[in-house]
């Protein structure tokens, strides 16, 4: 799986389907209003690139429109058919755990 750094956020590219994925394009349209979602799906209509934000399903934040579960969903019914699209996932980043003091 390929990772990719985007404004300053890491994601690895889950699927790109017919390929779908252009990063200079992506970079352009995705702002900060994804930095909060777990997953960006990126979807091509007429030749413009529209971007989609995903929860994880454990997230309290996912609602049935914007639950990864209903991924396949949302592309029948949002998507156009056979269309160009990719699916980022935003890495997590590692905990430090830091050594206890002893006072």
């Amino acid at each position: 799986m390929k990772t990719y750094e985007i404004n300053g956020i890491k994601y690895s590219l889950e699927k790109n389907y017919r390929d779908g994925f252009d990063q200079e394009t992506t970079t352009e349209r995705l702002t900060d209003y994804f930095y909060d979602y777990d997953y960006v799906l990126g979807d091509w209509a007429y030749g413009k690139l529209r971007l989609k934000g995903f929860y994880e399903n454990e997230s309290k934040k996912a609602k049935p429109l914007n639950n990864i579960i209903n991924l396949e969903k949302y592309l029948k019914d949002n998507c156009a058919v056979n269309c160009r699209y990719f699916l980022l996932k935003k890495t997590k980043k590692k905990r430090i755990d830091y050594p206890s003091k002893s006072w």
